[in-house]
């Protein structure tokens, strides 16, 4: 057999690590947390199909241009608080809540698709959410007495707590993950992993047990511009027999890359074409793509899947109302389309779509936009969602009120470990187990919101 040349055995080498787009996570980490394992045979098996997926707005959506007070005295201190960012009130989208709080509630005048889940009791508002060490009031803040999650306000450190559920310490697995290692024995003919990102790499996915698998928008990311012929050459030179570790270990993910891409592209090709249109933006597509995997499910051999999507720019110090307002467009119009494929696909109440962001923005404008905040407003949709219903406490909108740190940065009245403990009990993490995701989770006053059916 003709040998390639060296550039493009060089080729080769450099396209399997791409398409080796599943975290090393699986073969790299060989200390398993043994209370996970101990709890996987524990687990039980349930026969019916579930899918997580996560919207995840980077950077920091401004929830108080999202989820806003429309009419009265809390408009008018809205207004007046917020002076240049502040929505006009006649823009206000309105929402009918089954039950209410005393409020007249809006959404972001770009959000009508959401709007319009809301009002037909698809998709649930969780209010003021946020990463805790512990419950915390402002007078302790203030006092210093109160544990603070780690390096507050910032980007990264927001983002893995969110992902992680662990506020307090570095964490090293997401708990989507610690889920997906939960569950994994429900999918015995699993064909690729229940992890799928179609926006890189996340902590939210990363587990013990189970890798994340990394997908384009377009599908499977393989060996692109490759003959079969090189292709074949590809594998024999991965097949070949090796004794260093190293070496070995990167074959092992190289096959497993190639197996996947064929496995996975055959699954979508034969997978029926969705009718449904989405937008066809970077959201709009990755949502699409998620569609069409879901699709796929039972050639690929699913009873569990957990996916990731993300949108990015939402970090608005400056040109806020222009730049939030063309997201949460995309936002509410690729969500809403999603939502419709779940209905064309006819299982709805067996997917839920949940949104997280790195933290909410200051109530205060620094001039053309807004800084680093805390607590945010966050949304869940689906068909086993009890919509049309607002959870959580809506913060008092006054700098130096009740909830305010100082600068008009909400304290969290509800924990992402309490929010995330209600999806991953939906999802089929039982009782004892919560505990083993979600370490903190006896800190906080709920270990169910209330917001799945």
């Amino acid at each position: 057999m003709e040998q390639p040349s060296p550039l493009n055995r060089r080729q080769f080498i450099r396209r399997a690590s791409a398409c080796a787009a599943m975290s090393m996570t699986g073969i790299a980490s060989t200390l398993f947390d043994l209370r996970l394992i101990n709890a996987v045979l524990a687990q039980g098996s349930p026969e019916d199909y579930k899918a997580l997926v996560c919207v995840f707005l980077s950077g920091g959506n401004d929830a108080n241009n999202f989820l806003i007070p429309r009419t009265g005295s809390d408009y008018t201190s809205y207004a007046a608080a917020r002076q240049n960012l502040a929505l006009s009130q006649g823009s206000l989208l309105a929402l009918n809540p089954i039950v209410g709080d005393g409020r007249d509630y809006g959404l972001h005048p770009n959000c009508a698709g959401l709007q319009n889940l809301f009002n037909t009791g698809k998709l649930a508002l969780l209010r003021n959410v946020g990463p805790l060490v512990a419950p915390t009031t402002r007078a302790a803040y203030v006092a210093g007495s109160a544990p603070k999650p780690l390096q507050l306000f910032s980007h990264s450190d927001q983002v893995m707590e969110w992902q992680s559920s662990i506020s307090d310490v570095p964490a090293r697995t997401g708990w989507g993950g610690r889920c997906a290692d939960l569950l994994y024995s429900v999918n015995a003919g699993a064909q690729v992993s229940m992890s799928i990102s179609l926006a890189g790499f996340n902590t939210w996915e990363v587990g013990n047990l189970i890798s994340q698998y990394q997908v384009s928008t377009s599908g499977s990311i393989g060996l692109t511009g490759l003959s079969t012929n090189q292709v074949q050459v590809m594998k024999d030179i991965l097949a070949y027999p090796r004794t260093n570790l190293y070496e070995k270990a990167f074959a092992q993910i190289s096959q497993t890359a190639i197996l996947n891409n064929e496995l996975l592209t055959s699954a979508l090709n034969s997978a029926p074409a969705l009718t449904t249109v989405f937008p066809t933006t970077s959201l709009g597509n990755q949502m699409k793509m998620i569609a069409r995997l879901i699709s796929a499910r039972s050639a690929l051999g699913m009873k569990r899947q957990i996916f990731f999507c993300s949108i990015g720019g939402f970090d608005t110090h400056g040109e806020q109302l222009v730049t939030q307002g063309g997201l949460l467009s995309d936002l509410s119009q690729s969500v809403s389309a999603f939502y419709n494929a779940t209905v064309e696909l006819g299982i709805p109440d067996k997917i839920t779509t949940f949104s997280g962001s790195d933290f909410s923005r200051t109530y205060p404008t620094n001039g053309i936009g807004s800084d680093h905040g805390w607590g945010s407003h966050q949304f869940i949709l689906g068909g086993s969602v009890l919509g049309q219903t607002m959870f959580g406490t809506f913060p008092t909108l006054a700098v130096n009120g009740p909830d305010d740190t100082s600068t008009g940065r909400w304290i969290p009245t509800t924990s992402v470990d309490e929010y995330a403990a209600t999806l991953a009990r939906w999802f089929g993490v039982s009782e004892t187990n919560l505990d083993v995701v979600f370490p903190s989770l006896y800190r906080f006053a709920h270990r169910d919101l209330g917001f799945m059916l």
